[in-house]
């Protein structure tokens, strides 16, 4: 056999080793990719993403499109091929497992996780809009969680009114570790609460809630690793009473990201006109009762998603802006926002099409 076809045969024996090898070869990787992209002014799987009873609404034909992040699952062990592949790919993202399962988290726990964020990113975008239209939203602090085998367990429960603690008025969430951690481990602290029973039949009467408990609890130590202090073992939470009804209707999507788009969209069908001046805009970003804008994960993937879908204009976070200039897709004008007034400012400018001063990001 001539040398050179040996060598190509050894060349080649040796790639395809190599590539057999590549496939067996598990590596500690996961893969971001640009998921479905929805309009929250339309209808998903049949029905109305937006479903709003007891308001005047108005007809909204434009789009404000929430968009998503495909990821691969926690059981998914990815081998070498692939990683190189999605290494070398321009649509996909390759990023170490524990990015997006950090601490060994199962899919079970992640999808749980994703559940509560998306459950409390729609209840904060209904708070944003209803704010901005300056509609009243009554709000008060609650048990959010009870840890288990903690001293709070069996005497507080999810759902439950916190009214005061130690007989100081609870007005937010924050104020309550703020109250708890002025105790010494093992001293006792006092909660007024509104069990959750009450409270509900309460809301479904149109009454204020009356009866009230006082919950003495023995403060123990923190075991999370940062400063030791004083705990019961719960979290504290934010819920809401609405003056009329607006369900979110949009299956098999987690995380808080879709705040942003789900406000607006919430605002547009309250409001006469189109939000968007006719113009395809898509956008990301959480959303906090006040309105203020926070940051994703995948931002490149989702502009990408958006482009694809037939964006124009992309709602962008602040704090996302130098990662989504780096790589952003032709024909797509990112747009900075850092509250909803940002965003509801630049849709007002697209309107009038005056977008000679959007505040877009890289400028």
């Amino acid at each position: 056999m001539p040398r050179r076809t040996a060598t190509m045969l050894a060349s080649t024996l040796m790639l395809i080793a190599l590539l057999c090898a590549g496939v067996f070869i598990r590596v500690p990787y996961a893969e971001m990719s640009p998921g479905p992209t929805v309009n929250t002014l339309g209808d998903h799987d049949g029905e109305p993403v937006l479903q709003i009873s007891g308001r005047k609404t108005y007809a909204a034909d434009g789009h404000l499109n929430m968009t998503t992040v495909r990821v691969t699952s926690a059981d998914y062990r990815m081998n070498l091929v692939e990683a190189v592949y999605g290494w070398l790919a321009h649509d996909n993202k390759v990023v170490p497992r524990e990015t997006l399962y950090p601490d060994g988290k199962t899919e079970e726990q992640s999808t749980q996780e994703n559940a509560e964020e998306f459950s409390q990113s729609q209840e904060s975008a209904k708070v944003a809009a209803l704010k901005e239209l300056d509609i009243p939203v009554k709000s008060w602090v609650i048990v959010s969680t009870v840890v288990k085998g903690s001293p709070a367990e069996g005497k507080l429960h999810a759902g439950d009114v916190i009214k005061a603690v130690d007989g100081t008025t609870v007005k937010e969430p924050a104020d309550v570790a703020k109250l708890v951690t002025r105790h010494k481990p093992g001293q006792d602290v006092r909660f007024t609460i509104v069990p959750a029973k009450e409270q509900a039949a309460a809301e479904k009467e149109k009454r204020t809630p009356t009866k009230t408990q006082d919950i003495t609890i023995t403060t123990t130590t923190s075991d999370d690793g940062g400063e030791k202090r004083a705990i019961v073992g719960i979290s504290a939470g934010t819920d809401h009473t609405f003056p009329f009804t607006v369900d979110i209707k949009l299956a098999d999507v987690g995380g808080p990201s879709a705040g942003l788009m789900f406000a607006l969209g919430i605002y547009d069908k309250l409001t006469p006109g189109d939000l968007t001046g006719g113009k395809f805009v898509a956008g990301t970003g959480t959303i906090d009762d006040t309105g203020k804008v926070g940051p994703i994960g995948g931002i490149e993937m989702k502009t990408v998603g958006a482009r694809a879908k037939g964006a124009q204009y992309f709602l962008t976070p602040a704090d996302n802006c130098a990662a989504a200039v780096k790589d952003t897709p032709e024909g797509l004008t990112l747009i900075k926002v850092d509250t909803i007034q940002d965003a509801l400012g630049a849709l007002k400018d697209l309107r009038s099409g005056d977008t000679a001063d959007l505040p877009k990001c890289g400028k």
